[in-house]
């Protein structure tokens, strides 16, 4: 399905503008290694493993899937409030059927359940970041990674995740992973769903196979070895220290394009991300050059009635 690049930013400068450290780092060429490496770890949460798996959206079609997560991250992240509270609701109501029982533990999923959103919109925010301090410009400046890790709270009113819950800077993120990693674990689908994502089959697409299997060499190197080793992806760190040089290099060159590489090698892994990236370059101002709270969009705008962005199919 086509992106119409003209509904991004009709109304508003969504929930955090042209000054915020969300739009430099979700906007920036080392996002697309950012979003495999989220995507990938969606599946250390067993629920999530079991909810991907029986709906089969990974193995039948893994580029739509991640295409589709993927975007539903930058339309929050750049898109205007009408178009976050769109592609929120929708999200939610095709998450809503998904239920049944997770096999390792016996209890039920949900993939709307908070924790389980919780744990895709932290390990989000924190992968398009840490791709971006590895391979592109560095660490963000201390007042620009408090206000990131504030918009990354206000994101997170557009999920099922609990407010009280959601990180409010490194130290509660850094927390928040080791509260968590006692629960996280894999099961042969979660593998077989990681390795799909990482070394994905030329069956699958040969531009996506050859897009994200190049991406994967730096997406790993930008994770801890305990996540390397559970998620049985692990390589040597001889392959760490020679992807980030010419990783780096690679980000740098599209950055001086005016992000025109990112935006010609998005498509090639995700084609509607590749849309809205390329949209968030040309689209004009807005009606209205100013932010709105996610609140103040819901009251505008949040109803059933409006065109939903996706098809009526997998998230």
């Amino acid at each position: 399905m086509a992106f119409d690049a003209s509904t991004l930013r009709r109304d508003d400068y969504g929930f955090f503008g042209p000054d915020s450290p969300t739009w430099k780092v979700w906007a920036a060429p080392t996002a697309l290694i950012g979003f495999q490496r989220a995507v990938t770890l969606e599946h250390f949460d067993p629920f999530l493993t079991a909810a991907v798996a029986d709906s089969h959206g990974i193995y039948d079609n893994p580029a739509t899937r991640l295409d589709h997560t993927l975007s539903y991250f930058l339309l929050v992240a750049l898109g205007d409030g009408r178009t976050a509270i769109q592609a929120s609701e929708h999200l939610m109501q095709v998450h809503a059927p998904m239920t049944g029982i997770e096999p390792i533990s016996g209890k039920r999923y949900s993939a709307n359940n908070p924790d389980s959103q919780l744990w895709i919109h932290v390990t989000g925010w924190h992968s398009v970041l840490k791709a971006y301090e590895m391979f592109g410009p560095g660490p963000l400046s201390p007042a620009e990674e408090d206000r990131y890790w504030a918009e990354c709270v206000i994101a997170a009113e557009l999920q099922t995740c609990k407010p009280a819950n959601v990180p409010r800077d490194r130290a509660e993120v850094r927390a928040y992973f080791e509260r968590v990693r006692p629960q996280l674990c894999v099961s042969e689908r979660a593998v077989e769903a990681m390795h799909f994502l990482l070394w994905p089959s030329v069956s699958k697409g040969m531009t996506f196979a050859a897009g994200g299997r190049v991406l994967s060499l730096a997406t790993i190197s930008t994770l801890p070895a305990w996540m390397r080793e559970l998620g049985r992806f692990d390589l040597p760190r001889v392959v760490d220290a020679a992807v980030r040089l010419p990783g780096k290099a690679i980000v740098w060159a599209a950055a001086r394009r005016g992000n025109r590489g990112l935006i010609m090698a998005a498509p090639y892994v995700a084609k509607m991300t590749g849309q809205i990236l390329a949209a968030h370059e040309r689209t004009a101002p807005p009606r209205t050059r100013s932010t709105i709270s996610p609140g103040e969009a819901r009251a505008l705008y949040g109803s059933n009635g409006t065109r939903s962005l996706w098809d009526k199919t997998s998230a």
